[in-house]
């Protein structure tokens, strides 16, 4: 019953920005930690940026310094802002809570050219 969609990928440039959403349905995300993930061809998926209820954020080496994690709990959606994004980071995005998980959305694609 619970579902989470993910918008806002796209093709960028190497070094350019994106801003991807996910928003939940079925349940507040004010009372859940909230992640975001990756998977690009071929490889396993990982979490790349979390946040907690209380707003303590915390993120994978890989994206430290340029991805953003941050929530709007009145409009029930968790964002992930993305600066000098680089080739390595093409890979389909997913959003889902780590502590109370749920089935996986369709995920967005981001594509970055070099």
């Amino acid at each position: 019953q619970v579902q989470l969609v993910e918008s806002g990928g796209g093709l960028v440039q190497a070094g350019g920005s994106l801003r991807l959403s996910c928003t939940a349905s079925g349940r507040p995300i004010s009372i859940n930690h909230m992640a975001w993930y990756r998977q690009a061809p071929g490889k396993q998926r990982e979490l790349v940026a979390q946040i907690s209820i209380g707003g303590s954020t915390s993120y994978a080496d890989a994206v430290k310094g340029r991805f953003t994690i941050s929530r709007d709990n009145a409009k029930n959606t968790v964002y992930l802002q993305m600066n000098n994004l680089k080739p390595e980071d093409t890979a389909v995005y997913y959003c889902n809570s780590p502590l109370d998980f749920t089935s996986w959305g369709q995920g967005t694609q981001v594509t970055v050219s070099s």
